[in-house]
């Protein structure tokens, strides 16, 4: 529906203000790339407030905090990424724990105002996937058209380390199930179930050697990791100096307890 989004023209692009459901930026953004083929699109996502208004010429435009923000996301990207904010990346993830697979977090980012943003982006191998797979899908439209032969069976769905949790993706339900079943019959605990998004089948499951509870206790600039396994301390670890925390103390076992300690980012 129109009525729900308003498009605004920027010279050497676009600015597009979702007003209802935030998946359909996501969903937009991801239909851009699997149609841009070559182009160095680059594009930025985020949740806030906008005002709708009418320029002199009676245009619809769109102000507010909200479109800065995306305006500025999209600066930190370079040609080729898709870029979101962390009240995006978290209010999505909440529809869906499917969508936390599709990013990874950057870190920090500071804008020239000297406003830090949280920024995540979108996972090289999303993308990959779903123009292999919608490669594939003309291939066998193609192949339908000249031949009745029987296709060759679907390759086996891929398993991507994603820290705490593994991303099963493949061309077909079945390829992603299979997989899914045996991390399963290794323990692994299932976090999604197969579910298409776009033309490729996803799923998640708990990494099992990282999937270990990890307190976090900050006192005053330090802030203290502790976790029973060197594994989930260094995940955390990991994902602090991100975002613009440094190792103050390394990873150390005691009293059978990993801990490290990290100074705060100002």
């Amino acid at each position: 529906d129109a009525r729900e989004r308003v498009v605004i023209d920027t010279g050497d692009g676009a600015a597009v203000a979702f007003l209802g459901d935030p998946e359909r930026a996501l969903f937009a953004a991801l239909a851009v790339f699997d149609n841009a083929g070559q182009l160095p699109v680059r594009m930025g996502i985020n949740l806030g407030p906008v005002h709708v208004s009418r320029d002199i010429n009676g245009q619809e435009n769109v102000i507010g905090d909200g479109i800065n923000v995306a305006q500025r996301i999209m600066s930190f990207a370079q040609p080729g990424q898709l870029f979101v904010s962390r009240t995006f990346y978290d209010t999505v993830q909440l529809l869906s724990g499917e969508y936390a697979t599709l990013f990874q977090a950057v870190g920090g980012r500071t804008d020239k105002h000297a406003r830090t943003h949280e920024v995540f982006a979108m996972n090289p191998a999303v993308r990959v996937a779903r123009r292999a797979a919608e490669t594939q899908r003309m291939r066998a439209v193609r192949g339908r058209a000249v031949s009745r032969a029987k296709p060759p069976p679907s390759a086996p769905a891929t398993v991507s380390d994603a820290g705490t949790h593994f991303i099963i993706s493949g061309a077909t339900r079945e390829a992603v199930e299979s997989e899914l079943a045996r991390l399963a019959a290794e323990g692994a605990k299932i976090l999604a179930a197969p579910s298409q998004v776009g033309s490729r089948w996803m799923a998640t499951c708990e990494n099992g050697r990282a999937a270990v509870r990890v307190h976090v206790e900050k006192l005053g600039m330090k802030t203290i990791i502790s976790a029973t396994t060197r594994e989930a301390v260094e995940v955390k670890v990991k994902e602090l100096l991100g975002f613009g925390a440094r190792l103050d103390r390394e990873i150390e076992q005691v009293d059978g307890v990993w801990t490290a300690v990290c100074d705060s980012p100002h």
